[in-house]
């Protein structure tokens, strides 16, 4: 009340009714409600409890009274945060706080002390606004009194957003990132004086604090300790909730899942500025700018992540090099295969890498392309989509393992060296239909024919594998074609694996070049993997195009002039890929 109307009022009410602050007056733009506790049970954001100054038992009533009752009504694992507020300073000519100052170390709940006086109105307004700062800017889970220092769950918050701000990976903020790094938290610039000014006080107080004239991880983390000593808490709790941490520092679920709406019957895919921001990850770790990550560099690069994301078997899934590091073509298979098949991973995977915050975003779903329905891709026969599905059918020991990794670029003797718990039933990679780059993803399912999933059965193109050398192989494709595919308007392939073995008749009823020719199908696609070098990527490429135009007739199939021209694409449009990247990386 006495805020409200700046006067000590000559009666003093016994209890004074609730207040409430307005947001437009408080410099956190947020309501406060002001409640007077005397013995009626309660619930609050913080908790300021008053003595006397001038009175010694009021004083000692904090620890014997007050601090054990609000603990007896708060969890232990939420401690409400407390402001010490000695009043009736007027009446003393000196301070209380040494003998606060024991009360204030011994309790970590206790966020400061304030001293003032109710009758002549000093520390009033400060005092309320200690209480706010309480709330929204707590000291207690970034700094250790006792210890004098900050706790473990702040350094690790700070060093990942070290670690995101340092866009060049080079172990230290440059002017260039410390600038960015201030307009992203605090939307203003900050001054060329002032830049130096803060590297200044670092090299003062800390020997390794700045490096080649940019700011080093100590150093960042001394600054924030030097803010939370003198008061400055909301400096670096503004830093955290920009870089998405909640009270208890950890990210946000909002921050990591935004909001993101999926239509039925409609796929996920990265967008162009997605696939940018990647690609400038890739850079930022692919130290030896040798196209590929090794271990030390993937690991690096998950540092920012609470966990290892992707497992041994992506190395089976998407391209590798000789060595068995991902490239830059595997890296950005990986992410698309992660969005298409869970877009919440996906969108929690770039906010561990900052993607809303450099990219400068409003969040992650921004990243996320969201296709049309696949029946409004069949009426306009044509479609934006750039991720097709491929399923992969056959009997056990019928090569589709082969041939996923096929697609992959690894002959037999690479594949033998995979081991059986690093395999994966995935496969992706791109494939150019005249000219342009689509992602084929092979799925191989599991030939389990009495019971097929709608997941197992939706997809954009069927790819039935048989063994030419077995000859009870190609039963299994005819009856999977048969039973769940003959009527459907999804495109199908014969494949003939292990076309090098000598062909076995099939033991079936027609042959499968009969059957093809039956059901309207292309005729079966000889393929095999025990080659010199890495098998031929022709079939993938027909598969894609089949997969991208589910439209194009039989007779478009048969064509060897339609598929020449696809070929021909391709392999223009896979050498300027390269290029172009080879050309954006030169500068670095």
């Amino acid at each position: 009340m006495i805020l409200f109307v700046e006067e000590f009022p000559a009666v003093v009410p016994y209890r004074a009714e609730e207040i409430t602050i307005p947001a437009d007056v408080t410099p956190e733009r947020v309501p406060t409600h002001i409640r007077n506790y005397i013995c009626i049970p309660f619930s609050a954001n913080v908790i300021c409890i008053v003595y006397s100054v001038n009175n010694k038992k009021s004083i000692e009533k904090v620890t014997s009274h007050w601090i054990p009752l609000i603990n007896e009504r708060t969890d232990k694992d939420s401690r409400v945060p407390l402001i010490l507020v000695g009043n009736k300073s007027d009446l003393v000519e000196h301070s209380s706080m040494e003998t606060v100052l024991p009360i204030m170390n011994k309790y970590t709940e206790i966020e400061t002390c304030v001293e003032c006086s109710a009758k002549n109105l000093k520390n009033i307004s400060e005092l309320f606004y200690y209480a706010q700062k309480a709330v929204l800017h707590p000291t207690g889970p970034l700094y250790c009194p006792e210890k004098k220092e900050m706790r473990s769950a702040c350094v690790r918050a700070l060093a990942r957003i070290f670690k995101v701000s340092d866009l060049d990976n080079d172990g230290i903020l440059n002017d260039h990132e410390l600038t960015f790094f201030q307009r992203t938290c605090f939307n203003t610039p900050l001054a060329p004086q002032a830049l130096e000014d803060v590297k200044n006080v670092v090299r003062k107080n800390l020997t390794d604090g700045v490096r080649d004239n940019g700011l080093t991880l100590k150093g960042f983390l001394f600054l924030h300790t030097l803010f939370i000593q003198r008061g400055r808490h909301e400096t670096t709790w503004a830093v955290l909730r920009r870089f998405g941490y909640d009270d208890d520092l950890e990210l946000h679920q909002d921050y990591l899942f935004p909001l993101l709406k999926i239509p039925p019957d409609c796929t996920t895919e990265l967008n162009h500025n997605a696939y940018l921001f990647l690609q400038s990850v890739f850079d930022k770790h692919d130290k030896d700018r040798d196209y590929a990550l090794s271990p030390e560099e993937l690991m690096d690069l998950f540092d920012v992540f609470p966990y290892v994301p992707w497992g041994l078997d992506v190395n089976s899934t998407v391209c590798t090099n000789d060595q068995g590091w991902i490239t830059y073509q595997g890296y950005l298979s990986q992410w698309t295969l992660t969005t298409y098949l869970d877009v919440q991973r996906c969108l929690e995977y770039l906010g561990y890498l900052g993607y809303s915050i450099i990219a400068e975003q409003e969040s992650q779903a921004s990243a996320i392309a969201v296709t049309r329905d696949k029946k409004h891709d069949l009426q306009k026969k044509q479609t934006q989509r750039n991720v097709f599905r491929c399923h992969v059918f056959g009997i056990t020991g019928s090569g589709k393992t082969g041939f996923l990794q096929g697609f992959l670029g690894r002959n037999l003797v690479r594949q033998r060296a995979i081991k059986e718990e690093h395999k994966s039933y995935y496969a992706i990679s791109t494939a150019h239909v005249y000219g342009q780059e689509k992602y084929l993803l092979l799925h191989e399912i599991f030939p389990d024919f009495d019971f097929l999933s709608e997941t197992e059965l939706s997809c954009d193109i069927v790819c039935l594998i048989y063994d030419v050398s077995n000859p009870c192989s190609f039963e299994y494709c005819a009856q999977i074609f048969k039973q769940y595919f003959m009527d459907s308007k999804t495109p199908c392939m014969l494949i003939a694996a292990k076309s090098d073995l000598p062909e076995t008749k099939q033991q079936y009823c027609m042959t499968p070049l009969e059957f093809c020719r039956k059901h309207k199908m292309p005729p079966p696609q000889s393929y095999t993997c025990n080659t010199a070098v890495a098998p031929s990527k022709d079939i993938f490429i027909k598969l894609t195009t089949m997969a991208v135009y589910p439209h194009i007739t039989h007779a478009d199939l048969k064509s060897s002039t339609f598929w020449l021209r696809a070929s021909v694409g391709a392999t223009v449009c896979a050498m300027l890929g390269f290029a172009m990247y080879r050309a954006l990386l030169r500068p670095r």
